[in-house]
């Protein structure tokens, strides 16, 4: 759920600007599952730009304040979500860790990389929704450890009705700074694309996995 619409559209706007989000409806990318896609997002990309990673930084930690209130741990998922869930710990004074999506083979095959005691109020910071798969992975890997997790937040997300329903299924809840509707309505405002480019990403959106096969 996006919190703020003026927020949310900032936020694709710049992620526009910088690239870490691609449209390209005449050009589709094909993502790791296979699916034809006309749109690839890579948030890593707003590391390199200190202004950028203050504003997420920022506005992050005031979803988590206001929607959850102060939890006495971050997590991020590994590994887009590292570095942005480690600069929101550090805006909200707190500890972080993160949870990668198995043990390690080898040392302390540890999932989870660094210190959680038991019963303490957890919020996971992500880059990235798609289906919510990876994402809800960490949770349980957390719960399993005992923690309380509070929700999720994450820079990003597709709105699937899969990751809709697979949060819901969780009972997990998620906040978002901006999605996919907010970011073609920014996209229009700013002329990034044509009404025929819009219609092409509506239209995948309605059924990705589908579309272009």
């Amino acid at each position: 759920m996006v919190m703020n619409k003026d927020t949310a559209k900032k936020t694709a706007e710049i992620l526009l600007q910088i690239k870490a989000i691609k449209l390209q409806p005449k050009e589709p990318f094909t993502w790791a599952s296979g699916w034809k896609s006309p749109i690839y997002c890579d948030n890593r990309t707003t590391l390199s730009y200190p202004k950028i990673r203050t504003y997420l930084r920022e506005n992050l930690a005031k979803i988590i304040e206001d929607e959850y209130g102060r939890p006495d741990v971050i997590a991020g998922v590994a590994t887009g979500a590292i570095a942005i869930g480690a600069l929101v710990a550090q805006q909200l004074n707190i500890p972080f860790i993160y949870v990668r999506p198995e043990a390690k083979k080898h040392g302390r095959k540890n999932q989870i990389e660094g210190f959680l005691e038991k019963n303490k109020n957890v919020v996971v910071v992500e880059d990235l929704i798609s289906t919510g798969k990876s994402s809800l992975n960490a949770v349980a890997a957390l719960k399993e450890e005992g923690a309380n997790v509070k929700g999720m937040v994450a820079i990003f997300s597709y709105g699937f009705d899969v990751a809709v329903n697979n949060f819901k299924a969780a009972n997990v809840k998620l906040n978002t700074l901006s999605d996919y509707n907010h970011l073609l309505e920014q996209s229009i405002d700013s002329n990034y694309i044509s009404q025929n480019e819009l219609d092409t990403l509506q239209q995948w959106r309605e059924n990705p996995s589908k579309w272009k096969q």
